[in-house]
């Protein structure tokens, strides 16, 4: 976890720009976090595009989705979506809504996601599609009421990911970087997913390799290795979020990154 709330908003915007420079999120989608300092509290951006999120954007929530302090800005409309999985998911520490390409062939039939490579595996075998429509008919497609989020929060269950069929998926992590290495790589998979089926029938991974390989985010150096690799990426696009504007917030942050680094060092 970020050692203050400064580090904190600075990482969460960087997530949201490095899933955007992948290609998951474009205009839409979104990533919050549960707030470092109070479970019953999370950080998600004002309404903005993921690609120009900024650290001073992040909005608190409760976990009824509800503003600590009146924001003055436009919100995202779905952002129940978030407070109803932390509610339930204790665990959870970040959460991503995506409606990445890579998924939509999959969304559209509901055809199962299976791990077919070993980083796939972060997605788990088979997880849960949800239907908004069975339980709530005809609507907007978009997820703005609590029962909607609880809806499916409780389809999301024990997994990390659940589809949303015809609209997107969404994604659970125990970190802000576990979550980004679980959208992103779950997106790659779906990728070659549906471009194998198009040649033929799938060989997914044996049910031991998906429960071994899912342990490559937490037993091995993968996870810290594809955060810088994909953090580099997003500079040399030139899209590093700016430190914060708030008064004492970008020296906190700063000093937090340099105790980190020195830490390295030794």
């Amino acid at each position: 976890m970020p050692s203050s709330l400064a580090a904190a908003r600075l990482e969460l915007a960087l997530a949201n720009r490095i899933v955007a420079n992948e290609g998951v999120l474009d205009a839409f989608g979104h990533i919050s976090m549960r707030h470092p300092d109070d479970p019953g509290r999370y950080l998600l951006s004002r309404s903005r595009a993921p690609e120009l999120v900024e650290p001073d954007d992040f909005i608190e929530y409760d976990l009824e989705s509800r503003p600590i302090a009146e924001p003055g800005v436009g919100q995202y409309s779905e952002r129940v979506i978030h407070g109803e999985i932390y509610k339930a998911r204790p665990e959870v520490m970040a959460v991503c809504h995506h409606h990445a390409p890579a998924f939509m062939p999959l969304l559209a039939t509901g055809t199962d996601y299976v791990p077919v490579f070993h980083l796939g595996a972060v997605g788990g075998m088979k997880p849960p599609f949800w239907d908004q429509h069975d339980e709530f008919g005809d609507t907007n497609m978009l997820v703005v009421k609590p029962a909607e989020g609880a809806s499916l929060a409780r389809a999301l269950g024990r997994h990390w990911l659940v589809l949303m069929r015809r609209h997107g998926v969404t994604v659970a992590g125990a970190s802000v970087q576990e979550c980004v290495f679980r959208t992103i790589n779950s997106c790659r998979n779906a990728d070659f997913q549906v471009r194998g089926m198009t040649i033929g029938t799938v060989a997914p991974l044996w049910p031991g390799e998906i429960e071994q390989a899912g342990q490559i985010i937490g037993k091995t150096t993968g996870l810290a290795r594809s955060w810088e690799y994909w953090t580099v990426r997003v500079a040399k696009a030139g899209g590093l979020p700016p430190p914060s504007k708030k008064k004492g917030a970008s020296k906190r942050a700063a000093k937090s990154r340099g105790g980190r680094t020195r830490k390295r060092r030794r």
